[in-house]
């Protein structure tokens, strides 16, 4: 009875039944106005072709668009309701004040130096087209003169991070979906509170929603009275909007503008084994160093700066940067999407670092929730010959999701493409390799959330020395994985096929 108590009175639990309340509210009501059957049912039917026309002629994803159709024509009162408070993704005028305060923000701070590019243009790899449509879509420049390392797992990047964050100087800003008490966090916390009290400028930023069940409803106030300046990003309050779509699912740190971690890992024990839910956690992390940490630094402060409303100097935060220690090979970019814009970042680069595979392609994410669009430039790559390798869970956190994950394998398979779960447990790693030649690394999952709704942000690497260790950790990977097959997919019960292909066809709204 007292766990019964507890869980009714945890904050998910009652935001979740206020919105619940307002839909059945919002039902009932239409319901109520069928007394006027005929002239209702004639009233929503134009409603919903006249929403389905305006659905068809907007620019979103397509696969987008035929499930809220068929949703909406097979149940015209329920699909109309769930449209309007979570379909379209459209922008309010406080959004999109938001998002140009944030984009001028990167404007103005951000420039890209035209040697650089020029040097691009004059290599015959595609590397050039992927940079230059990272800078026009997105605004974040290409850099020379920063360095990588790349970590397989967890426990190894959580380490580097404590070994950054003593060294902290002047500011550590963190920008995380999900921070969580326990051996990781506690001892990154112990770490900011001395670093607060010693005068250095300490801000973290967690999205509410990613956080709901792992941190109290005021934790905000439990930082800021330890000298941490903190906000909850889009708290999760017991009102209808479709913002609740738009998560923040970016993961950054950065200490003094010149260190900077990013990839899968969030700050809760599971990232490093400390308790396994899901078995073995497979993560994955990226450390910059050098001015390329600009870059990431601007991102996070465009966004902190929105929520906060402040308007800083955000030059003031920028180090000087002096030539590296040792000699820096190949091309970094750190870039962010947002879900705000018309610019699908994620995807498109996704999509080109496919397309420009010539001999090998390698893919690790937790999630395999395609589009058209996507399905087909994968299945095209493994047609022309190219090796297309996708490593996904063994054992899933969400099993709907990853009933999902496979109603995707038999057209993949079927073209070429090999599918490998991991045994030992849960991949979240988020890593696209081509050619070992290039590669994104960061916080983006093959699904629509990741690349249509949320917040993301990654690193795109060309002829890097950690494109090397990215390989190294595919290769030590696939050996613990076992490979789904064609024939596999083929043969399975009809109610599979069916549940597979519903799925596939609602996966957009997910």
């Amino acid at each position: 009875m007292r766990n019964l108590s507890k869980l009714m009175f945890q904050r998910v639990v009652v935001v979740s039944l206020a919105i619940l309340l307002q839909i059945a509210f919002l039902l009932a009501g239409i319901l109520w106005l069928q007394e006027y059957r005929f002239w209702m049912r004639t009233v929503i039917n134009v409603l919903a072709w006249l929403l389905v026309i305006a659905i068809m002629s907007g620019r979103s994803n397509p696969s987008y668009k035929i499930a809220w159709i068929v949703l909406i024509l097979a149940f015209p009162v329920a699909g109309l309701t769930i449209y309007v408070l979570f379909g379209g993704n459209k922008t309010s005028h406080r959004s999109n004040r938001k998002r140009a305060q944030s984009e001028l923000t990167v404007l103005q701070h951000l420039r890209q130096d035209p040697d650089i590019i020029q040097k691009l243009a004059d290599t015959p790899d595609a590397a050039f087209n992927h940079t230059r449509f990272l800078l026009s879509s997105a605004s974040y420049p290409v850099y020379d003169n920063s360095s990588a390392q790349y970590f397989s797992c967890g426990e190894a990047c959580w380490a580097q991070m404590l070994e950054e964050l003593k060294k902290a100087r002047h500011y550590i800003f963190l920008e995380f979906f999900i921070i969580a008490p326990g051996e990781m966090w506690d001892s990154i916390l112990e770490i900011l509170q001395q670093k607060a009290l010693e005068g250095v400028d300490v801000r973290v930023l967690y999205d509410d929603f990613g956080c709901i069940t792992r941190l109290p409803g005021r934790y905000c106030k439990q930082l800021r009275a330890m000298g941490v300046q903190a906000h909850a990003f889009a708290p999760y309050v017991p009102v209808l909007s479709g913002r609740l779509n738009n998560r923040d699912h970016r993961k950054l740190m950065i200490i003094d503008g010149k260190v900077g971690f990013t990839g899968g890992i969030n700050l809760a024990d599971e990232y490093i084994n400390r308790t396994s839910p899901h078995g073995h956690w497979k993560d994955c992390g990226i450390l910059v160093k050098g001015e390329a940490v600009w870059s990431m630094t601007v991102m996070f402060l465009a966004n902190w700066d929105t929520i906060a409303h402040l308007q800083e100097d955000v030059d003031s935060f920028r180090p000087f940067y002096t030539a590296p220690e040792s000699e820096t090979h190949g091309y970094l970019q750190p870039f962010a999407d947002s879900p705000l814009d018309d610019e699908d970042v994620g995807a498109t680069i996704y999509q080109q670092l496919i397309t420009s595979a010539k001999k090998t392609l390698r893919i690790m994410t937790p999630y395999l929730i395609l589009d058209h669009q996507m399905t087909q430039v994968l299945c095209n790559a493994a047609k022309t010959g190219v090796d297309v390798r996708i490593i996904t869970p063994g054992v899933p956190d969400k099993w709907y999701v990853h009933a999902v994950t496979r109603a995707n394998y038999e057209v993949l398979t079927e073209a070429g493409v090999r599918i490998f779960e991991y045994r030992p447990g849960f991949v979240h790693s988020k890593v696209c390799l081509s050619d070992e030649r290039y590669a994104v690394v960061g916080t983006v999952n093959m699904d629509f959330r990741s690349l249509y709704l949320h917040y993301e942000d990654a690193v795109y690497l060309y002829d890097a020395d950690a494109l090397a260790d990215i390989a190294r950790d595919f290769d030590e990977t696939l050996p613990v994985c076992r490979e789904i097959t064609y024939q596999r997919c083929k043969h399975i019960y009809l109610h599979q096929r069916i549940l597979r292909t519903l799925l596939r066809m609602f996966s957009p709204l997910m």
